[in-house]
């Protein structure tokens, strides 16, 4: 804990929140400091229009609202998708990846604005909202968790998550009219939707031959893939503290491009790459579910990462339908690994047949001799 008297001014990473409401308040009543609200724009929308009169009115002396929606993707999101990481092969890991430009932006505010302190509001296990739901009511600050939205949520243009409440119980499902992002999959077009992605050094640039911003591009995807029910996911994960915590998520846009970023690799990259580069996405959505993302050990993977990814260069063809998206047609102009003179079935002048029979003797060898090992005893 740091004493009181050495905190002048604190800037908050402020989402108007349970949480951060709370903590801004708490700031201003046990360290007597003035407390500058920061809240980033990762693309939630509507929900940043009530930050600065309810900062203000918690006690905040300033609220900056910065517009991250470029750097955000550009930088955070795309990086990690060229990595295809996804923590326990299922979680695209939205909430994580936000978190070190909002900590970044953060810093550089405490720096121009010559504060002595930052804070943040997020628990050490998640949310706890009994304790400060009772504080809040005493202090008469409004929390934006109702009756009817119990739980808690936390957006941005990769996902939006939902905890807490009825989703603590690991048997109940998901009520639908929690979703925000996506469509129920039953109550999507009956029609399929097909998009084209195409991709620049493992980097989506266009949807459907149109050139967009990356912000742009994902906001597109999510459009997509939420009018088709695309998206969704309900799962307990492995906190980093040690505990398994229930989590619902739509992530409708990276859902979609995860998919089609895979089509183009598989036409592109060679073998032993993909292989290597596979092996290492649990470590790397490790780092970035807990916090490592400026890490050296991040870093050093990312510049091997994004070696794989210089030949990614083609165009995903994505079938959009009732909650589905897979890639049904994949092609590269300039880095194509795929030749039919190699991979027909037909006869052909460029591979021998016999030369399989060593390659298939070498290749047995270990098993023959334990083979003959086990017939021996």
């Amino acid at each position: 804990m740091i004493n009181k008297g050495s905190v002048k001014k604190a800037v908050l990473a402020y989402s108007g929140g349970l949480d951060t409401s709370i903590i801004l308040k708490w700031l201003t009543e046990e360290y007597g400091c003035e407390v500058i609200a920061f809240s980033a724009d990762l693309g939630q929308g509507e929900e940043l229009d009530f930050i600065p009169e309810k900062a203000k009115a918690t006690g905040a002396s300033k609220c900056f609202i910065e517009d991250l929606r470029e750097e955000f993707t550009r930088d955070f999101v795309f990086p990690m998708f060229r990595a295809n990481a996804i923590y326990e092969g299922r979680y695209f890991l939205g909430t994580s990846i936000a978190r070190p430009l909002i900590s970044k932006k953060q810093m550089e505010i405490a720096a121009a604005e010559g504060a002595d302190a930052v804070s943040h509001g997020a628990t050490g296990k998640g949310n706890d909202h009994t304790a400060l739901e009772e504080y809040a009511k005493k202090h008469g600050i409004p929390v934006p968790t109702s009756k009817k939205n119990p739980w808690s949520s936390d957006r941005n243009l990769l996902h939006i998550s939902f905890e807490g409440d009825i989703l603590e119980d690991p048997w109940a499902e998901a009520p639908e009219d929690m979703y925000v992002l996506s469509v129920a999959p039953e109550d999507a077009p009956d029609t399929p939707e097909y998009v084209e992605i195409e991709f620049k050094n493992g980097d989506a640039v266009a949807v459907n031959g149109e050139q967009l911003s990356p912000a742009n591009l994902l906001a597109k995807l999510n459009e997509l893939g939420g009018k088709h029910g695309i998206g969704r996911i309900d799962l307990m994960e492995n906190r980093f503290v040690g505990m398994k915590s229930r989590g619902v998520y739509e992530t409708p846009g990276g859902t979609i491009l995860e998919e089609a970023h895979r089509g183009v690799e598989s036409i592109t990259m060679d073998r032993e790459v993909m292989h290597l580069r596979d092996s290492l996405i649990p470590r790397y959505a490790e780092m970035v579910y807990n916090g490592f993302w400026f890490a050296p050990e991040r870093e050093a993977l990312q510049t091997l990462i994004d070696q794989t990814q210089k030949t990614v260069n083609g165009i995903a063809r994505v079938k959009l339908y009732k909650g589905h998206c897979r890639v049904v047609g994949r092609q590269s102009a300039t880095d194509s690994l795929f030749n039919v003179d190699f991979a027909t079935f037909e006869a052909d002048e460029v591979y021998n047949q016999a030369d399989a029979e060593g390659f298939i003797k070498l290749n047995a060898l270990r098993l023959r001799i334990a083979a003959i090992q086990r017939q021996a005893k």
